[in-house]
Order: C-alpha cells, then sequence, then structure tokens
C-alpha cells in the first residue's frame, strides 16, 4: 500500500528547530502540498521523508513500515528535485531508462516503459537529445518521466516548477496533476507557490517556522483558515484584515467598530460577545461599492485603481488601512473618489485575540 505517515517528527539543528513535531498522513492515490515562506520547514520535511535528513525525534512509515533507520535507497521512493538532475552525457532516453537499470529488468521491458512514458510526456521527438540540447520545459518533464517510470512506493517533488516561465507552468501544473491520478501513489510536493498548491493539491498542508498551521482541502484552506497566518497567506489578492472590536451582539446580527466606523451585519459568532477584541477578515472578491451609505457599509477614499485585465484591483483607504476590492473592469472609480463598501456577510471571517478563526453558528 502506497502511504507515507509522519508521528511526531522533529528536526533540529543544534539549538534550531527547524519541523517540530509533525503529523500528517497521505494516503495511496493522493496529492498532499507542503506550502509555506522560505524557511519554514517544508523541504527538510521532504528530505526527512526520502531518507536525505535524519529525524531528530519521530517515525516516519513509509508503506505502513517504519523507514527512519533506512538509507533512501532502501526506502523506495522517486523523488524530483528543484534542479532537474539530469545526467549530462546521456540522452533523454538514456536518462529515462537509468533507474530501470538497477531492476535488472529485461531490454524489451526497458524500451517499453521509455516509449510509453515519453508518450505521456510528449518527449518522442526529444528522446535523442542531450540535456544540454533541451528546453527548460522538456528538461523538467524527462526529470518527472525518470520518476514515474518506475513503480515506486510514492512519489516526492521538491519545487518541481520553480525554473519554468509562466506559460510553461501552467502546461506542467495540469500535467502532473493528470499523471499522478492515474499512479495511485502518495505524493507529496513542496511548493512556495500558492497557485501550484491550490491547484495541484487533494489537500494541502501548511507551514509556519517548522510548524503545521493547518491540513486540509485547497476549498477548505481558503474558505476556512484556521488561524490569522493561513488566512493571510492564501489567496491573491491577500485577505484583507482589519482590527476591530465587536460593540454589540443580538439575535442574527453583530455590530462592529472598524476603524472609527460602525457597521452592522447579519451574522452570529457564539464564541465572541460584546466587547471583544477582533480581527475582521474579508477576500477582496467577497466585497462590493454601493452608491449610497448605510448601516451597513464603511466608507473610504480610493488611493489606487489598478486594471487586472478583466478585472480591476481598487484600494480603499479607510482610516489607515487599506482596503483590496477586486471588482468587474467596467466600474470606474478615480482616486481620490469617496466610495460606500458593502461586504458579504457568509464570506466575513472573525479571528480572537489568539489569532484563531471565530466559527459561524451552525
Amino acid at each position: 500500500m502506497s502511504t507515507i505517515r509522519l508521528r511526531k517528527v522533529t528536526k533540529r539543528f543544534g539549538s534550531l528547530v527547524a519541523v517540530n513535531r509533525a503529523d500528517l498522513d497521505v494516503e495511496a492515490g493522493e496529492v498532499l502540498c507542503l506550502l509555506g515562506p522560505s524557511g519554514c520547514g517544508k523541504t527538510t520535511t521532504l528530505r526527512m521523508i526520502a531518507g536525505l535528513e535524519d529525524a531528530t525525534e519521530g517515525d516516519i512509515l513509509i508503506a505502513e513500515q517504519r523507514v527512519n533507520h533506512l538509507r533512501p535507497s532502501q526506502r523506495d521512493i522517486a523523488m524530483v528535485f528543484q534542479f532537474y538532475a539530469l545526467y549530462p552525457v546521456l540522452t533523454v532516453a538514456e536518462n529515462l531508462a537509468y533507474p530501470l537499470h538497477y531492476e535488472r529488468l529485461a531490454k524489451e521491458e526497458i524500451a517499453k516503459r521509455v516509449k510509453r512514458v515519453a508518450a505521456l510526456l510528449e518527449l518522442e521527438s526529444v528522446l535523442e537529445r542531450t540535456p544540454g540540447q533541451l528546453a527548460e520545459g522538456e528538461k523538467q518533464r524527462a526529470a518527472v518521466g525518470r520518476a514515474i517510470i518506475r513503480d515506486p512506493n510514492c512519489f516526492l517533488f521538491d519545487e518541481p516548477l520553480s525554473r519554468l516561465d509562466i506559460e510553461q507552468r501552467q502546461v506542467m501544473r495540469g500535467q502532473i496533476k493528470e499523471l499522478l491520478s492515474g499512479l495511485s501513489k502518495a505524493t507529496v510536493i513542496v511548493t512556495h507557490d500558492q497557485l501550484e498548491a491550490l491547484t495541484m493539491a487533494d489537500r494541502i498542508a501548511v507551514m509556519r517556522d517548522g510548524n503545521i498551521e493547518q491540513v486540509a482541502s485547497p476549498h477548505r484552506i481558503f474558505t476556512e483558515p484556521t488561524n490569522l497566518f493561513v488566512a493571510g497567506f492564501i489567496g491573491t489578492p491577500r485577505m484583507n484584515l482589519v482590527e476591530a472590536a465587536l460593540t454589540e451582539t443580538g439575535e442574527g446580527h453583530c455590530r462592529f467598530e472598524l476603524g472609527g466606523q460602525r457597521v452592522r451585519l447579519p451574522i452570529t459568532r457564539p464564541g465572541l460577545s460584546a466587547g471583544s477584541r477582533i480581527t475582521f477578515g474579508v477576500r477582496p472578491r467577497a466585497c462590493e461599492f454601493t452608491s449610497e451609505p448605510g448601516d451597513d457599509t464603511i466608507s473610504g477614499t480610493v488611493d489606487l485603481v489598478e486594471p487586472m485585465g478583466a478585472e480591476t484591483l481598487v484600494h480603499l483607504l479607510h482610516g489607515e488601512q487599506d482596503l483590496r476590492v477586486v471588482v468587474d473592469r467596467t466600474i470606474r472609480l478615480a482616486v481620490g473618489e469617496q466610495a460606500h463598501l458593502r461586504f458579504e456577510p457568509e464570506s466575513v471571517h472573525l479571528f480572537d485575540e489568539s489569532g484563531r478563526r471565530v466559527e459561524a453558528a451552525a
């Protein structure tokens, strides 16, 4: 069974705790992305799974077998590195076939697998070229092909698309996702690019300072971030997060003070009471401008307008707070203009003083 499990895995470098008591389960056929800023511990976690780093504490299980004591070559994994690690003097066909020689397969079987993988990754036309004669996208596909040509317990990808340009990334995201969906292998992908994680993963593990902050589906990570860090890290443009006070709670509504203005919204949060200091969160696409002010709106001055093609990003200066609002490109607003903003109540997130998300009423 192709599975990966981490149980209270910790990695220390002297006094530095790079990974702190990580718990993860990756099932057969599942793609899990380790996502977070540079230095958060995601690559160290991947390297411990691969056996390239020793875990200081905890257990690592691959295919339900504890592998802490096993060398990388004994763990039956396939890994794709950020730097493609292709043999420069070998052709693409020879690079693809190289891992199979250790399995002592017949030449006919090796040729058959090379042909199949080359067809899957559209490499047939470059099989006789060496890596120095390939474009970046072709090198990346060759590196992926060399990993999937075997039948390992699991796949590990370390920033697999970081060296590609935007167009190549879009193509490779789709190709890798399609390939992995048919392999029934537990797969872990390390990335700092949230778009890659949101589009490629079945689940995402968001990391910060060596800790796993949240593990959930891309949809849930986006719609139900567990804390302020995840809320601010996921989403482009990033979520608006405003320090606020809950001034009134009633049956079916709450009233907030945001930057000196009060707004009444038809939402309830049983875990909060009047007087609570909170952080008010709302995504830029969960707001709309309205022509008239009301008790459910706040007002501000348009500070910056950024066209984004089909949409426009408007920066509304609300006191000292810059609120980002994404609107249809047909909506015209001028810098310096007064505008009134209304929030989608069902899309409002509230975080308590500790930074934890406060759940809505059932």
